[in-house]
């Protein structure tokens, strides 16, 4: 079963020529590559994310296998959701899921559930793979929903994930997918995503869905970020470093309703 691309010629271009040719304008290959635990990127149209979510790319080495947790913006499906399909279509071509480390994270995982209906509309991780390919053109993912977790559901997650991890003899990357506040003015937006930001770069995940909640920010993804974040940690990442902040009225000149993007590096 593959797949299909959902946001194919409206969050990205779904001619392959046009397409790689706006990724080798967002990644820079001058860039040094190292290899780190997990990294955090937006998901929006690459318009106005795809800046962001390139200078995290360019700075990374991506390994054969990503783990890829966003948030779920249809409604649809159980609270953690794996995608079932065997592959997904890209306009480069298919990924392959990685079916060995899927089963083995569903068999570890009691909150994790084979599904597909999370995943038919879902544009937080497709656009991941256009990225993931144009730097590793054979990489095999596992992608994941999240739904309606709590803060100690997605710290059990990321407790889970690293017990599987480390027992996994190939490197593999996790990937949080969030974007930020979304539909405030520009001033207030940053405002609010620097307290989030602060925390991130604390590497204190209870203290993010503290902010976060108190703040009422509206960052989509806090719980895949609040997993991933925990799981690293477990693995004994230390730092979690911003490499790149923005927002939508940088990109559309409209600072009256903007949606903040961050990238950020765990290692």
């Amino acid at each position: 079963m593959i797949r299909q691309t959902a946001v194919a010629g409206s969050f990205y271009p779904a001619d392959p020529g046009a397409l790689g040719a706006q990724l080798d304008g967002l990644l820079d290959v001058q860039e040094s590559r190292k290899k780190v635990r997990a990294v955090i990127v937006p998901h929006a149209g690459y318009v106005y994310s795809g800046a962001i979510a390139g200078a995290v790319f360019s700075r990374i080495e991506i390994p054969r296998k990503v783990i890829l947790i966003g948030p779920n913006h249809t409604g649809v499906g159980p609270a953690c959701s794996v995608c079932s399909s065997d592959s997904w279509a890209t306009p480069f071509g298919p990924v392959a899921v990685a079916a060995v480390l899927r089963q083995r994270l569903l068999e570890a995982i009691p909150v994790m559930e084979a599904d597909m209906l999370a995943h038919h509309y879902e544009h937080s991780l497709e656009v991941m793979l256009p990225f993931l390919q144009r730097v590793c053109s054979d990489v095999e993912i596992v992608p994941i929903i999240l739904g309606g977790l709590s803060l100690n559901d997605a710290l059990t997650l990321g407790d889970e994930l690293a017990k599987v991890l480390a027992r996994e003899e190939d490197d593999v990357l996790l990937l949080a997918s969030s974007d930020m506040n979304h539909f405030e003015s520009a001033a207030e937006t940053e405002r609010r995503d620097h307290l989030a930001i602060a925390a991130m770069e604390a590497y204190a995940p209870e203290r993010l869905h503290q902010v976060v909640m108190d703040n009422r920010i509206s960052m989509c993804g806090v719980l895949p970020v609040i997993a991933i974040m925990q799981a690293a940690q477990r693995l004994g990442a230390t730092t979690c470093e911003l490499v790149k902040y923005g927002h939508s009225g940088q990109v559309n000149g409209d600072n009256s309703r903007v949606v903040g993007y961050a990238g950020l590096i765990i290692e």
